[in-house]
């Protein structure tokens, strides 16, 4: 599907002032360029529509959605260069990522709630209130504002010092955010029928863990995803491609590490398939909840190659 309501040219327009840039950023993040015409047919169409919907001085504020892997953060970072190239619009973005619980806080959780809640992912392991307040500053801001963002070092599992946070200053034209569980609805509470991996059945048999963490995404996460004007979803085959796509995220966090000791906590293909049994439930929740209210669904394949399912009616 073409995104009709973007005109051929506004998108052109667009690749043209910022594919260099592109190409660049990809080169430097070891980013593979997904599909011939990825940035033309994908990122140059979102980012016009971005920039049309920009029509007051207030921040756009805009969540991508997906599975580990899905490369909705990438994403992300192409359409902040795209828009930041073709009119010096101001972008910022953060993840949920970024907003994980501390390790003390998740380990307090594991030995009064359960053991499960040490490993950070599902609702429940993140500080949402950081989250809601970041956006709120940032919405708020004026020029002369200084928001830290947050930031969480995957490879140590521990929340960053605020002295190594990124620093932005003024007020965004754009706020992104990508969270892999972005607006999704809790399930209902009777929906625990067993153990559907062998992670649940060996560590979560009668749904403890599963059940605190569904009551967590039906508050504080609720009032998060309810802070976006639009919700942007990539949706991935199935399962199996969202373990694949999670190796390969690894790989290439391997390649980016700047500090050798971290390549020690690098996970194993054995390691990250055990993690991501972590989110299945949710994951296959989000495949059947996440297209209906998304504003915009960008299909992926197994082959990385994208396409858009779902565009806003004019």
């Amino acid at each position: 599907m073409k995104f009709t309501i973007i005109e051929d040219s506004l998108s052109k327009e667009i690749f043209d002032s910022s594919h260099e840039l592109l190409q660049a950023h990809c080169i430097d993040k070891s980013i593979e360029i997904f599909g011939s015409n990825f940035l033309l047919d994908i990122v140059c169409p979102l980012a016009a529509y971005l920039s049309e919907r920009n029509s007051s001085e207030m921040p756009l504020k805009v969540c991508f959605s997906g599975g580990q892997g899905s490369g909705k953060t990438t994403l992300s970072e192409l359409v902040q260069i795209a828009l930041g190239a073709y009119k010096n619009k101001n972008s910022v973005g953060f993840s949920i990522d970024d907003i994980y619980k501390t390790y003390e806080e998740r380990l307090n959780m594991s030995e009064t709630i359960h053991k499960l809640c040490k490993v950070r992912g599902v609702p429940g392991t993140h500080d949402i209130q950081l989250g809601i307040d970041t956006i709120e500053e940032l919405f708020n801001a004026d020029s002369e504002t200084q928001t830290l963002i947050p930031s969480f070092s995957k490879p140590q599992d521990r929340r960053k010092p605020k002295k190594d946070w990124p620093v932005f200053r003024g007020r965004p034209d754009f706020i992104f955010f990508d969270a892999w569980c972005g607006g999704v609805p809790p399930e209902k509470d009777n929906s625990w029928k067993g153990p559907i991996n062998i992670l649940e059945k060996e560590e979560d048999p009668e749904g403890i863990w599963w059940k605190w963490s569904n009551n967590a995404l039906k508050n504080q996460y609720q009032d998060l995803f309810s802070l976006f004007d639009i919700l942007i979803m990539i949706e991935v085959p199935d399962m199996q491609t969202v373990f694949d796509s999670r190796w390969l995220q690894e790989q290439t966090l391997a390649k980016n590490l700047s500090d050798p000791k971290d390549l020690s906590k690098i996970m194993t293909k054995k390691e990250v398939n055990r993690f991501v049994m972590h989110y299945e439930r949710l994951t296959h929740h989000i495949f059947k909840e996440v297209p209906k209210i998304a504003n915009i669904v960008i299909k992926r394949d197994k082959d990385f190659m994208f396409s858009f399912s779902k565009i806003p009616q004019r």
